[in-house]
Parts: structure tokens; sequence; C-alpha cells
């Protein structure tokens, strides 16, 4: 079986919740079924959405030194629990010799299939995208989903303030102002827009939002990138 290295540190909850959801998925009888997993919970890498935005530095540098830290240390595939990462995703798989799992497209292809099983193959409704400002000024997941043919809906700006302050309280570890934030934005905007599933595009997201919250599809981007990494690991 393959060593996962996981960049981290953006932010470190987040983080350790992908190392969770791996070890669970993984069906182990003993410590010796599970894989080795590297964690680089590097949490001096600036910020993204800053930088996407034109707002401050590039994380690009500390990114590709993370990335080449995890392939020294012995990984041989790299999952990078940062959806706004992803906007360096090129120059950080280029800079190292090892995969880089692509948790934007993946978490794209699982919407798609998740509305196939729900049995709307050809949704009425848009896919509600919540994520961090900088992702969604990337047009990452806009443009993977409508190479699947799915539309992407975001909140307004107003709202997105919001989603964004309800990410920032899960990083200063206030879960409950968090949840109370991201319900609120969760149950408007499915009031409006009547999407066909939702999509946790944001890896801090999914320590207060979950799929009981909604009776609709809600993608959840760390378990995608966490069953991605299992079936990687063991080929």
């Amino acid at each position: 079986m393959k060593t996962i290295g996981i960049l981290g540190g953006m932010g470190p909850e987040a983080t350790a919740d992908l190392f969770v959801r791996i070890i669970r998925l993984v069906p182990a009888a003993r410590d010796q079924d599970h894989p080795r997993v590297i964690i680089d919970s590097n949490s001096q890498i600036p910020d993204r959405t800053a930088a996407i935005r034109g707002e401050g530095p590039s994380p690009l540098p500390a990114l590709v030194e993370t990335a080449r830290n995890l392939q020294r240390a012995g990984a041989e595939l790299i999952a990078m629990p940062c959806n706004s990462a992803h906007a360096w995703y090129d120059q950080i798989a280029s800079a190292v010799d090892v995969p880089v799992l692509h948790m934007i497209r993946l978490t794209a292809e699982e919407t798609r299939r998740r509305l196939h099983r729900a049995g709307a193959p050809s949704p009425s409704g848009p896919v509600l995208l919540l994520a961090t400002t900088g992702t969604i000024t990337s047009g990452l997941y806009q443009r993977a989903l409508a190479a699947l043919g799915l539309e992407a809906a975001v909140p307004g700006p107003d709202v997105q303030d919001r989603v964004m302050d309800a990410i920032y309280q899960v990083k200063a570890g206030k879960p409950a102002v968090a949840r109370s934030l991201a319900l609120d934005v969760l149950f408007s905007e499915t009031a409006r827009l009547d999407p066909a599933a939702v999509v946790l595009g944001c890896t801090e997201l999914p320590l207060v939002l979950g799929p009981g919250d909604l009776e609709r599809p809600v993608v959840d981007s760390t378990e995608v990138l966490a069953r991605a990494a299992v079936q990687a690991a063991f080929g």
C-alpha cells in the first residue's frame, strides 16, 4: 500500500479532520492494516483567499516547499485539504514527482454521481457552491462542474461575507457560532435557489455542516478527498 502525504495546515482542524476520515475509511482490524500517513500541517502558509484577491502574498512558495517536504519524507501521493489552494494546483503538482489528488475535480465528479443516484440525470436546479471567496473567485468549481454539464450557483456578496465569517469562526475555534452562521446561509440560499445539490467546497464547512442538514445531496469535499486518498493508497 502507498504512503499518503497530507499537505495541511489550511487550517489545522481541517487537516486533522481529513486524517480522521482516512482512518475511519480503512477496513482495518489492526494498526498494520492502515496506510502510512505523513502530515505536514504548515499553518504558516499565507492566506489563499487574500492572495487570489491580490490582497496578500502568494502561498505558492510555501505550498511547493511543503509538498516537497512530504515527498522527501516518503509520501507516494499527496492530498491537500484546502480547496482554495487548488488555484496553484498545476504548479504544486509539477514541483513533485508523486501524484497530487485534485479535490475540486473529484468533488465535481462525486456531485454528478450523487445526482444521478438520486434519479436526476438532468437536474433542474443548479449546484449551490459554499466556499471561500478565493475559491469562488478562482472559478475552479464553476469550470469543473460546467465540464460535467452542471451549473454552479454562488451566494451574493452580502451572503458570501457570512460564509467567510462562518469559515473564520471555525478557524477561531468557535464551532457553535460557525454552525449558526453556516446554517442560516444554507437555508436561505436553498430557499432562494432550490439547488439540486450543495457542495461544501471549503474544508472548514464540513466541520459544522453535514448531509443531515438538508433533504438533498450535500457533497462534502473533505470526505471525497479522504475516499480518493484511501483508494489511491490501496491501488
